[in-house]
């Protein structure tokens, strides 16, 4: 800047001193700009009414790197929402389709400079004190060494050590034209995993971060919303052999960057990038290192063709429908193939088989021998894998029925990664189906906070409170859970659940069919609606609902269980103890349940009843 060029603007209601680089809006208070962004701001009012073409735009404010056009969308994204612009208004900054952006805006050249509420008069470059002339020569050679980060009045030492929290966001692509989802949720896991290794700091998983993946997504926004203190924001892509990696720590408190690089590297460099972007957010937060320098995590491969398949088989199967699941069983296994020692792509594997029988109604021994099977073989190559242990913990007592197995492997889960939302789940559900409540509610408190926007989490800790005979607490848990995702059918389940025992027969049927609609077709929701249709009076349809399941069964696509508890429903009780010897017979794993789920109240004074529980090792 020259000494004639203004330095101070008005337009609307904001005031924006170049000086002292600074946005003030109406009331006095200062709008927190990252350096970019005000650069942006300045440069464009600075050239109101004028197109500015977006190659100037990002040459004139990038000037020591390149950039993507997706840099500068994001920013002018940033400034449009601090400005107060709602989407699709243009009352300062007009999109001029192909070319670049304008200042729309009236802009009055100010006369005086903020200060204390006034603005006193600039001062010529001649006249100024000086004092200010060594001052910007520290500046210049403080920058000339690459302290680039040189704002001390925001950002005093120290103060990244203060960040006790991070979400890593869903990676973006740089060109909206050409997309690889699974690259780029993928790279955002990875990331996830590593730098949840490290105790001093508490990472979002995916399960929370993973509906901030959109293209325009605020990362300041997604901060946020998960309540962190920094957020790890990057694009990504992928063409041929080659990768390119944009990436920036930013402090959700006042938008500050921490610091951004861009990487360029062979794809087959992938883990090194994602080691040096590990290494330099552990080293922003002051952070020892596991492992020194690098924080790879254990049970890694090496084979960027099995990593790719790997990120493959995550993003099918945690869609957790029964088709996605089958396929994401398909890209675990070409993994493996590709890298016979990659132990995640197994822990991956047992996880994706365990989840079928629950959400699927896939018979337990069509899915949880080659779980065990898969999540062994990731201990054998890996015995320290928290993942591993993690689901060997469900196996154990959903399918074998040992419950002190499956408390080992939850506690040596816990203890290999301790801020891991899955483990302290798991562990809670054991404890629950052991009617031990108060450790139970604890562990998923735990689990939710780590994980707080997790539907699952939420839903399970709904199931915790009902156990737990905490039914009102449960139901502020479960309708805040489905604030989140309406359609989320486990959420309507436990509701219904609440509802019967509430005797709320029609809230529970409405909230049954509701389940059964956004599961398409799950068995447990058409038992609940039966259930509660038989105790309203409403027998014909409770009757009509039976014939459904036993139609159902005979193809498949119901659980033994599910048709035991309608049987109990209806009052035909040596039908529902031959259902509960046929799920047993079967390991149907909802008999977990047995201990705790008051619907079977009625029954457990039947020595038959007593005998099943014996058999389940609950006696």
């Amino acid at each position: 800047m020259t000494g004639t060029q203004p330095l101070v603007f008005k337009f609307g209601s904001f005031t924006l001193d170049g000086g002292k680089r600074l946005l003030l809006k109406g009331d006095g208070e200062i709008a927190q700009l990252t350096p970019k962004v005000f650069d942006l701001l300045f440069y464009l009012v600075s050239h109101a009414g004028k197109t500015i073409d977006k190659d100037e735009l990002m040459s004139e404010i990038w000037t020591d790197t390149i950039v993507e056009e997706n840099n500068l969308s994001q920013n002018i994204s940033i400034l449009r929402k601090t400005l107060g612009e709602k989407r699709g208004e243009h009352r300062y900054i007009a999109t001029v389709p192909g070319v670049g952006y304008k200042f729309v805006a009236d802009v009055a050249v100010a006369g005086d400079t903020p200060s204390s509420g006034e603005i006193p008069e600039q001062i010529p470059d001649a006249d100024r004190p000086k004092w200010r002339r060594p001052i910007l020569v520290v500046i210049v050679v403080l920058v000339s060494l690459g302290l680039t980060s040189f704002y001390f009045w925001r950002n005093p030492p120290g103060g990244s050590a203060s960040l006790k929290s991070l979400a890593v966001l869903p990676f973006k692509p740089i060109t909206s034209d050409e997309r690889d989802e699974a690259l780029e949720i993928g790279m955002a896991d990875t990331l996830i995993s590593r730098l949840g290794s490290i105790k001093e700091i508490r990472v979002r998983p995916l399960t929370s971060v993973r509906r901030f993946g959109g293209p325009e997504q605020d990362a300041l926004e997604a901060g946020r919303a998960l309540r962190v203190d920094a957020v790890l924001d990057g694009s990504i892509h992928h063409a041929g052999d080659k990768i390119r990696v944009n990436v920036r720590l930013i402090r959700v408190a006042d938008g500050s960057p921490v610091w951004s690089e861009t990487y360029d590297e062979p794809f087959t460099d992938i883990f090194t990038v994602q080691d040096r972007i590990a290494g330099r957010v552990a080293d922003s937060l002051k952070i020892r290192l596991v492992g020194g320098s690098t924080v790879a995590e254990k049970g890694q491969t090496t084979n960027p063709d099995a990593y790719r398949l790997y990120l493959q088989g995550r993003l099918y199967w945690q869609r957790l429908t029964q088709p996605d699941v089958r396929r994401g069983i398909q890209f675990f296994q070409q993994s493996i193939d590709a890298d016979p020692t990659y132990a995640l792509a197994y822990a991956g594997m047992g996880d994706a088989y365990r989840s079928l029988p629950v959400n699927s109604d896939v018979p337990a021994a069509d899915a949880m021998p080659q779980a065990k099977a898969a999540a062994l073989r990731a201990i054998e190559l890996e015995p320290d894998l928290s993942y591993a242990h993690t689901v060997l913990g469900w196996i154990a007592y959903w399918y074998d029925h040992d419950w002190a197995e499956a408390e080992k492997e939850f506690k040596t889960a816990l203890e290999l990664s301790p801020n891991d939302p899955d483990a302290h789940r798991g562990y809670s559900t054991l404890l629950t189906c052991l009617g031990r409540h108060d450790e139970a509610i604890t562990q998923m408190a735990t689990a939710r906070e780590l994980d707080p926007l997790s539907l699952l989490t939420n839903s399970l800790e709904g199931q915790t409170l009902f156990f737990a005979g905490r039914y009102d607490e449960a139901t502020d848990r479960l309708n805040k859970t489905l604030e989140i995702q309406p359609n989320f059918w486990v959420a309507h389940v436990m509701l219904a659940r609440i509802y019967i025992q509430q005797k709320k027969y029609d809230l529970a049927i409405a909230e049954s069919e509701k389940a059964g609609q956004f599961s398409n077709g799950h068995s447990e929701p058409i038992s609940l609606a039966g259930f509660a249709k038989e105790k309203a009076g409403r027998t014909d349809e409770a009757l009509k609902d039976l014939e459904t399941l036993k139609s159902m069964q005979s193809q498949g696509l119901a659980a033994d269980y599910n048709t035991a508890m309608l049987y109990n429903g209806l009052g035909k009780t040596d039908q529902a103890f031959t259902s509960l010897e046929k799920a047993f017979e079967a390991k149907d794993v909802r008999l977990i349940l047995l201990k705790v789920d008051p619907k079977w109240d009625n029954l457990r004074s039947d020595p038959r009843f007593a005998d099943i529980m014996k058999r389940m090792n609950f006696e």
